[in-house]
């Protein structure tokens, strides 16, 4: 079973629902998205999303399009997005990380082997 799956059996076994929380990785930068991230847990989310921010965010709203910008503009990368997500695993081994984005740019075989990594999880995690 997955940190997904289990996450929200328990969410159904206490009868409530799940808070799924979206962060831009990145955003404003990087030092700063991080500790952000890793206060969320204790903000109640039950699920983390990290976006990755890339040049061409078409089907996204603009505030999601603003945070990409600014992250880009603050030098987010694949890498570095892994890299947060290994950071914030330290802390919270359990808590899932939703990351998809980055599995469509980079292609699946070369994301499947840096979230495993990371221990992160791209859609269903």
């Amino acid at each position: 079973m997955s940190r997904i799956e289990k996450r929200f059996a328990a969410l159904a076994d206490d009868g409530r629902a799940g808070l799924v929380v979206f962060v831009m990785a990145g955003d404003p930068d990087a030092k700063r998205g991080l500790a952000l991230v890793k206060r969320l847990p204790a903000a109640g989310a039950d699920v983390i999303e990290l976006g990755m921010p890339f040049t061409d965010p078409m089907a996204d709203g603009p505030a999601i399009q603003l945070a990409g910008q600014r992250a880009l503009a603050a030098g987010q990368t694949l890498a570095k997005t892994l890299a947060m997500v290994r950071e914030f695993r330290d802390g919270d081994a359990a808590r899932p990380n939703v990351y998809a984005e980055g599995v469509v740019l980079a292609g699946a075989a070369v994301v499947g082997t840096a979230t495993a990594t990371a221990a992160a999880r791209a859609i269903p995690g």
